[in-house]
């Protein structure tokens, strides 16, 4: 009986695997619940079917906790969204996904990566600083907050070796 608890109640360790179309439900959702603008899932379903994008997720169990996706050209990449379910935050999911979507960029031969995140959202950017990621530009006024006031987006950049 011990033993049972102990599996139903253990942390389990996201998979991380590729996104493919028959996750877009469950991107769309994890997507809408952590921005203020959702995508849908016709949104994803056209970026993942893209030749040029990369997506990856994180899974515990069935369930996606995670994911990553990229557009890339000309020997680089954008990142265009990471999110993470609340659930799963501060247990590293980010930093394994991150990890892993690098990996696979600099696999297929993308040499820098680039990304824009809200200048007020601190864990992102611990996230992609402890990642290697530096600010090359500023967006003043680009993201909508409550109450009518604006942030900046940073524009950040890591160098992929």
């Amino acid at each position: 009986m011990i033993g049972l608890f102990k599996r139903l109640f253990r942390r389990s360790t996201p998979m991380i695997g590729d996104a493919t179309t028959r996750d877009t439900a469950a991107l769309a959702d994890l997507h809408a619940r952590s921005f203020q603008r959702g995508w849908s899932e016709s949104e994803f379903e056209t970026l993942l079917a893209e030749a040029n994008t990369l997506a990856h997720n994180a899974r515990v169990g069935r369930s996606v906790v995670g994911f990553i996706i990229s557009r890339m050209a000309a020997g680089e990449a954008e990142i265009l969204s990471v999110a993470v379910a609340d659930s799963q935050r501060h247990r590293g999911v980010g930093t394994m996904l991150l990890r892993h979507h690098l990996g696979s960029l600099m696999g297929i031969g993308v040499r820098a990566v680039f990304l824009e995140v809200d200048e007020i959202n601190g864990p992102a950017l611990r996230l992609y600083r402890r990642a290697g990621f530096i600010e090359v530009a500023r967006r003043p006024g680009y993201y909508p907050q409550n109450g009518g006031r604006q942030t900046a987006a940073l524009v950040m950049r890591r160098d992929l070796d």
